[in-house]
């Protein structure tokens, strides 16, 4: 007798956008207007933080990475400054901060949430520091209340790299609403999606500020110029940059932030899912939610021991590939141990390196199907078996 095989489960990415109709009609309202640079749906977006957040200002630009850089400009951070920022991070910040000439400060993390603490910051402040960049891991909130009062006891710059946590708050103060500047991230895998962008938020003389340098140093938008056809009545006030986010990238955007509830409602219900599937397997870490935290679940970051688990980490995400389909992702590498922040580190960060080398994030993405969600599940659970 023949033997009927049942189909090859489709590959199942780390991440996929939710992209519907209103997204579409979006962007056809945009080419249809003609306007594709800087206009009205990147001027809607500001006002949609501005209001969500509470905050003095909103410019919405290119990248996070290009918020982040605009904030050390803006606060005049530069040669000789200290920032004080986790190793557990992606390079962005990082990056940012050698391209105005600032020294990162690299420290350790909690080993419950991967966040960054107020005492591990303040151990390793100097004389020569300037700012503090927090990042909330995987949409984890750190401590931003005793954050602030670490920052004003100081006199330090606090910067929030909110990349991970759109639509997260801790004792109901939502991300991005306490520091002197906040950065959110647009980019293709990020809880509210439009291939690339970013927000940078806060305190209205540096948002300002940032805008000036932001737009070549010139005092008015070209949406305001051009609405009032007056192109040659305009200043340059500062030597600045091209950091602008167009229309098109907003009209994205714009849609995808009002579905940031609907969207973090979903990746908490997969979360709860994983939490409870993968309870109980030996060597497997699932992620700890702190009382007051609304988690933002850009991660479902597990951690795998190698010295109890069946696997270590590398050969868990191999297996899920290989025979499953299923692709998984690693956040992140730490910083200190990538080329140019090598001899950065003159402390241990044990957390970090640990981490670095046993976190997976499996897929958890609004998207997914239950049905997807049950086959990481199954997945995992046959490879601990």
């Amino acid at each position: 007798m023949s033997q009927t095989l049942e189909p090859a489960a489709a590959p199942l990415p780390w991440n996929r956008p939710l992209i519907g109709e209103d997204e579409i009609a979006s962007v056809v309202d945009t080419l249809r207007s003609g306007w594709l640079t800087h206009g009205p749906k990147a001027t809607r977006l500001e006002d949609a933080a501005r209001e969500r957040l509470g905050v003095e200002d909103a410019f919405a630009v290119t990248s996070c990475t290009a918020a982040l850089h605009l904030a050390f400009l803006a606060a005049d951070i530069g040669a000789g400054d200290e920032v004080i920022t986790p190793s557990l991070t992606f390079c962005a910040a990082l990056n940012a901060m050698r391209q105005v000439r600032a020294r990162p400060v690299l420290v350790d993390v909690d080993p419950t949430t991967l966040c960054v603490t107020p005492e591990a910051v303040e151990a390793a402040i100097t004389p020569l520091t300037r700012a503090i960049t927090v990042m909330h891991y995987g949409g984890q909130m750190c401590d931003m209340r005793a954050f602030r009062r670490l920052a004003d006891r100081h006199g330090l710059l606090l910067i929030e790299d909110a990349a991970h946590a759109l639509h997260a708050s801790r004792d109901g103060l939502p991300a991005g609403s306490t520091a002197d500047l906040s950065t959110f991230s647009f980019y293709a895998n990020k809880v509210a999606a439009a291939g690339e962008g970013g927000l940078l938020v806060g305190c209205g003389e540096l948002v300002h500020r940032a805008r000036l340098l932001g737009r070549h140093g010139i005092d008015s938008s070209a949406w305001q110029r051009h609405g009032k056809r007056n192109t040659a009545d305009y200043e340059v006030s500062v030597p600045g940059l091209k950091y602008v986010m167009s229309d098109l990238t907003a009209a994205l955007a714009v849609v995808q932030y009002d579905r940031l509830p609907e969207f973090t409602r979903r990746r908490a219900d997969i979360a709860a899912a994983y939490t409870s599937g993968l309870a109980g397997l030996p060597g497997l870490s699932t992620p700890v939610v702190l009382p007051g935290v609304e988690h933002g679940w850009f991660l479902y970051a597990v951690l795998i021991d190698p010295d109890t688990a069946p696997l270590d980490r590398d050969q868990v995400a191999a297996a899920l590939q290989e025979r499953h389909q299923i692709s998984t992702s690693v956040h992140f590498k730490p910083v200190h141990l990538l080329g140019p922040y090598r001899d950065m580190v003159h402390r241990p960060l044990p957390v970090t390196e640990r981490a670095g080398a046993r976190q997976l994030s499996l897929p958890c993405f609004p998207a997914m199907t239950d049905h997807d969600v049950d086959r990481v599940i199954r997945a995992v659970r046959e490879l601990w078996a």
